[in-house]
């Protein structure tokens, strides 16, 4: 009896301390959002996204395998294993060029975690598939082109 007392008063007092720091300012969805990447996010071509994460100047590596499907029947699911073989790699971002807004996202991995994303996009049109292995502090590309045969971007 005293123990499930203890529980709910403890629960109690946790509520209260969590509602208090919120109300202070200390919990705030906007710290959750300080790395998100607003300019790569809203640009309209890869190469304005890619410059907006500092990836621009990446070079050509055969060290990244990218697993989509040759023809996607279905734009709007389309799915994508990426794996760089790139020792030390501590970023993955993806990009499909001809979409309206070309940056899918970035994944970051930690050290000793396997680089390896495995992820689902919509891809609007026929369009390559870049991907940017970020590791050492230089940058790594490749492409692979997928057909789509229905838009999923409203097509």
């Amino acid at each position: 009896m005293h123990d499930t007392r203890r529980t709910v008063l403890k629960a109690i007092w946790a509520i209260g301390v969590l509602a208090s720091a919120a109300g202070a300012g200390l919990l705030s969805p906007v710290r959750a959002f300080a790395a998100w990447n607003k300019g790569a996010f809203e640009a309209k071509s890869t190469i304005d996204a890619m410059k907006a994460l500092g990836v621009a100047n990446a070079e050509d590596s055969k060290a990244i395998e990218i697993r989509a499907p040759e023809i996607a029947e279905n734009g709007a699911v389309v799915p994508i294993d990426i794996t760089s073989n790139v020792p030390g790699t501590t970023a993955i971002a993806v990009f499909i060029e001809k979409n309206p807004f070309p940056y899918a996202g970035s994944f970051d991995v930690s050290q000793g975690a396997v680089p390896y994303v495995h992820l689902r996009v919509k891809i609007g049109e026929s369009s390559p598939v870049r991907v940017v292995v970020t590791a050492g502090g230089k940058h790594y590309m490749s492409a692979k082109e997928v057909k789509v045969t229905i838009g999923g971007c409203g097509g």
